[in-house]
């Protein structure tokens, strides 16, 4: 060999393990360079923020790097992208027909997946079904119950072929069957499941129903008690498209259709009720029915009644007036009402945690609405306070 032949340098002979450094020396320069995200608003979730050694122990350093490696998963340079990729590469490549725990049907619909009943989601059940007895028994002849069937439910055929999801159809048809127990039962699940050939009843990309398929089960509810119906005709229909919603922060998929957030153009005022004690409060702040700003954020379902207050008012038009206690899907079905009721008070538990029984006192509410989806009556660990008495 001819000794003034040049060698070529060790690392060069490794050219794909060069890259691969080079390619992670410059994310952590970006990492570095890039200030921290306290919120992902895509994830609608708090991100992991740099953490401190507290104590230099065994069990100071174990802590200190478990949530060091969450603090990088959570703010790596361009995490968004990154998990965009990835949900690009299940779905593509290996055909997956699910995505960060959401199912991928057909018609670009992603659904909850429920494979089994949780041993807290049947204590829950039960829980709040008896808590929902109470407040009947209390206020007999007042209370109606509406349970909103899971979008799988109501299209069944969308939903990819071989999914284990739980029996919820039948859940719900068991309560129905003693629907007496807990008032008047509304079961919306007929009128949806009539309505949903080529109707656009909840939203691809989301948990909720649409204004569509709220204004449904609202015209159930207004049969079962012998009301007119708002009359979607005489107002005109504003629309906000390009809406990715919760399923879709968790999926992530590349070819996700977007959806359209429908809502009517009412003048009725809403007052959110500064709330400081049991009763009826006197101060609040009041604005109109609909937070339009948020239709230039992420969550733009948050738009409707101005999110999940604890206890808020809605003007209307009709006469008496109506409690609703309710989760989120109440919140497009809220202004329906406003045909029939001249008061809509709205609380959620979530933000609400005073006596129920002043507030029926102080109001004597014609009618008490309580309106949950399946998924989160079996889950809301609040609702019990509407069986607690006093």
């Amino acid at each position: 060999m001819d000794k003034h032949t040049k060698k070529t340098p060790s690392l060069f002979r490794y050219p794909v393990l060069v890259a691969f450094g080079l390619f992670f020396i410059g994310l952590f320069v970006l990492d570095m360079a890039t200030p921290d995200r306290a919120y992902s608003e895509l994830e609608n979730t708090t991100l992991t923020q740099r953490p401190r050694l507290t104590a230099v122990s065994a069990d100071g350093l174990n802590n200190y790097f478990t949530s060091y490696t969450r603090y990088v998963k959570d703010q790596v340079f361009g995490r968004d992208q990154w998990i965009s990729l990835q949900s690009a590469a299940e779905t593509t490549l290996f055909q997956k027909t699910q995505s960060g725990g959401i199912l991928l049907g057909r018609e670009h619909m992603m659904f909850a997946r429920h494979y089994s009943i949780l041993k807290n989601e049947e204590k829950g059940m039960a829980k709040n079904l008896a808590a929902v007895q109470s407040l009947a028994q209390r206020y007999p002849g007042r209370v109606n119950l509406m349970l909103v069937p899971s979008a799988s439910v109501v299209y069944p055929e969308n939903v990819p072929a071989g999914a284990p999801q739980i029996d919820e159809k039948g859940i719900l048809e068991g309560v129905a069957a003693q629907g007496e127990a807990y008032g008047r039962f509304i079961d919306v699940l007929p009128a949806l499941t009539e309505h949903k050939g080529g109707e656009y009843l909840y939203y691809r990309t989301d948990h909720h129903w649409t204004t569509l398929g709220a204004y449904y089960a609202y015209q159930q509810f207004c049969e079962t008690l012998g009301l007119t119906p708002f009359d979607r005709d005489a107002h005109t229909a504003e629309t906000c498209e390009d809406f990715y919603g919760t399923h879709y922060s968790k999926a992530r998929t590349w070819n996700a259709e977007p959806d359209t957030i429908t809502w009517y153009d009412l003048q009725n005022s809403l007052t959110v009720w500064n709330v400081t004690g049991p009763g009826q409060p006197t101060e609040g702040t009041t604005t109109g029915l609909y937070d339009l700003d948020k239709l230039r954020v992420y969550d733009k379902y948050a738009m409707f009644l101005h999110g999940n207050n604890g206890l808020s008012r809605v003007e209307g038009s009709g006469t008496g007036k109506i409690l609703v206690i309710k989760d989120s899907y109440a919140n497009s079905f809220v202004p329906y009402l406003t045909a029939n009721y001249a008061a809509i008070d709205v609380v959620d538990f979530r933000n609400y945690n005073y006596g129920l029984d002043q507030l029926i006192a102080a109001n004597d509410y014609d009618q008490i609405l309580v309106l949950y989806s399946y998924a989160s009556f079996t889950t809301d660990p609040y609702l019990y306070r509407a069986g607690v008495a006093g």
